[in-house]
């Protein structure tokens, strides 16, 4: 693969990343709530891993060609929004003085970190739509190393900007409590509205 061909993927892969959403949510959400956002960005980050896989094993050709199975992981990930965000609703996120501590805990942080980018729908549209429109099958690469090059570029894009989300909610949403709770219901409310889009516009389809 060429640079220019990189660097235009790269381009897009971070104005995607960088698109508040459920990801950026739930990073939110951690940076205020435990002692350390590593475990929740590494939970965001094996969501993604999982679909890189798939990617990299030529299914995601399969099931984008499959209007069924990509409605069923629509409604699925819509479905997973909405309880995140009436969860965040709830109980907004506001600064601890200590965070989870238990590996349970953590265990807990990071599955839940899984599933919200595994479900997450921004996801499907990266690996369903945008990948394609960067691999060329004509090229001397392989397509799955093709894939597996692009995945893993976006994999570290998602490691830096959902750490920095997270670092930075915690530094400067410490010491302001009420902004912190606007934040975060913001965020929750962001999950519930981009679920029922989801729906609606699946269903309805």
């Amino acid at each position: 693969m060429d640079t220019t061909t990189l660097a235009a993927f790269l381009v897009v892969d971070l104005l995607l990343v960088f698109t508040p959403g459920a990801d950026w949510a739930y990073a939110i959400t951690a940076g205020l709530r435990e002692r350390s956002v590593v475990p929740a960005v590494t939970g965001l980050v094996a969501g993604h891993a999982a679909y890189a896989l798939v990617a990299v094993a030529g299914l995601a050709v399969i099931v984008a060609s499959s209007p069924a199975a990509l409605t069923a992981l629509t409604v699925a990930g819509a479905g997973y929004l909405l309880w995140l965000g009436w969860g965040v609703l709830r109980q907004p996120a506001v600064p601890e003085a200590t965070g989870e501590t238990a590996s349970a805990s953590r265990v807990r942080v990071m599955l839940k970190g899984a599933g919200t980018s595994g479900l997450n729908p921004k996801a499907l549209l990266l690996y369903f739509a945008l990948f394609p429109q960067f691999i060329d099958t004509a090229d001397g690469w392989p397509v799955a190393a093709q894939t597996g090059l692009l995945s893993t570029m976006h994999l570290a894009a998602c490691a830096v900007v959902y750490l920095a989300v997270g670092v930075l909610a915690r530094t400067v949403l410490r010491t302001r409590p009420s902004a912190a709770r606007v934040v975060t219901r913001v965020s929750g409310a962001m999950m519930i509205a981009i679920g029922t889009f989801l729906l609606v516009e699946r269903l309805a389809g």
